[in-house]
């Protein structure tokens, strides 16, 4: 086990046509996207490609099954060609329940299904329309909250790094919010393509869906412990991580702090594993001991292995 590597994986919004990569030309990884159609029923290695329907895909039904799925391929390509596990995972939204599964606390065909299960749920709990997100660049904790003061229906769902924090809510709280902070100085306030107010309290009735899902189906001690978006703690506690990957649901995603606990604990490396790069260009910001790099195909994770073997060879 390699004790300064975390691997890290993303959350909904980093999917996107052509995310399947070249996955589906290895044995080990062919085999986990046949299990992944054959349990969710879903067209995925067709949703994934590069001809796939962006806007199909953007929803969260889809979205956060086809994340979870190629999180996990990529993964398990790595440590098939690495022969190494990492010190800890982490994953932001979503990509918590990857890091769940590659940790080995849940099955992947019982991932599958919870993280089916949780999007649904959040699909079903606000409907289209009467909430969302906005980011807020470049404008500090404090002075944040106090622009948000007297301002109902808006809550902090991200804290990603430094001059970045996701705000989540009703469609007229974010208005008024974006508004706010751009009053109080704000670089920018943007508006997201997501389909609801999600890390909200809103979110409740999805919340006691997992809860549900996650009673029937206990969490086996994991491999590599997970640092939580809830709490931005390090734990290996199997009450503790069912315990937040309900609570991170209606809770803030903490990654900025989750980042720092990391370099706290040794990490140097950061591996993003799946589609994109946005918790790569995250990982330096939010702590500068830490170095990432973004593994969303074999060929990038194999030019990676043979970097490493290359440096522990030279030493």
């Amino acid at each position: 086990m390699s004790s300064s590597v975390l691997w890290m994986f993303p959350g909904q919004g980093s999917q996107g046509p052509g995310m399947l990569a070249d996955f589906e030309g290895h044995p080990v990884t062919r085999e986990l996207l046949q299990q992944a159609e054959d349990t969710l029923h879903q067209n995925l290695i067709k949703l994934m490609g590069p001809d796939g329907d962006e806007e199909i895909l953007r929803k969260t039904e889809n979205a956060q099954p086809a994340l979870l799925t190629i999180g996990y391929v990529a993964a398990a390509y790595l440590a098939h060609q690495g022969k190494d596990l990492p010190a800890m995972v982490a994953g932001h939204s979503v990509g918590e329940y990857t890091a769940a599964a590659v940790s080995g606390c849940v099955s992947f065909e019982a991932a599958l299904k919870l993280v089916q299960t949780r999007a649904k749920a959040m699909a079903a709990a606000v409907p289209a329309g009467q909430g969302g997100m906005s980011a807020v660049i470049g404008l500090g904790e404090e002075a944040l909250h106090t622009a948000l003061k007297g301002i109902e229906g808006v809550y902090v769902a991200n804290d990603n790094s430094p001059g970045q924090i996701i705000l989540s809510g009703t469609l007229e709280g974010l208005t008024q919010a974006e508004e706010a902070v751009k009053q109080a100085g704000a670089k920018r306030a943007l508006r997201l393509n997501v389909s609801g107010p999600f890390h909200t309290p809103a979110m409740h009735p999805a919340a006691q869906a997992v809860e549900s899902f996650l009673k029937a189906h206990p969490l086996q001690v994991p491999k590599s412990p997970l640092i939580m978006n809830a709490t931005a703690k390090l734990t290996e506690n199997t009450e503790e991580i069912a315990h937040n990957l309900v609570a991170q649901i209606t809770s803030p995603v903490r990654w900025r702090e989750s980042m720092e606990a990391a370099a706290e604990k040794g990490i140097t490396t950061c591996l993003e594993l799946g589609s994109g790069k946005v918790l790569t260009g995250l990982a330096s910001r939010c702590d500068d001991r830490l170095t990432a790099h973004a593994l969303s195909t074999r060929a990038t994770i194999e030019s990676w292995l043979e970097g490493r073997d290359a440096l522990n060879t030279s030493s």
